[in-house]
């Protein structure tokens, strides 16, 4: 085999590797392009349900502070009594 021969089969060789090549890296490329599509579409779903939550908590808040104060006028009432009377324990 001469060299002449010899270039001619190592760029025949080296074009098929490098069509191996392209195919493969655009292969690559395509499951890339898929992941971040779903990663964008879980990323906008995240940030609606953020949304949602975040507008449930600033309408619960409200209603938690009410729920406290009350707590702390039953706790006030509660122990007020509790000193005034002590507990009866019934015997059987």
């Amino acid at each position: 085999m001469n060299e002449n021969n010899l270039a001619f089969w190592m760029t025949v060789v080296g074009t098929i590797c490098w069509g191996i090549c392209f195919w493969w890296m655009r292969r690559i490329s395509i499951k890339q392009n898929f992941l971040l599509d779903q990663l964008r579409d879980q990323g906008k779903r995240i940030e609606k349900l953020s949304k949602l939550e975040h507008d449930l908590i600033k309408e619960v808040h409200p209603q938690v502070n009410e729920i406290k104060e009350g707590m702390e006028t039953m706790i006030a009432v509660v122990t007020e009594n509790l000193e005034s009377k002590p507990p009866v324990i019934k015997k059987k």
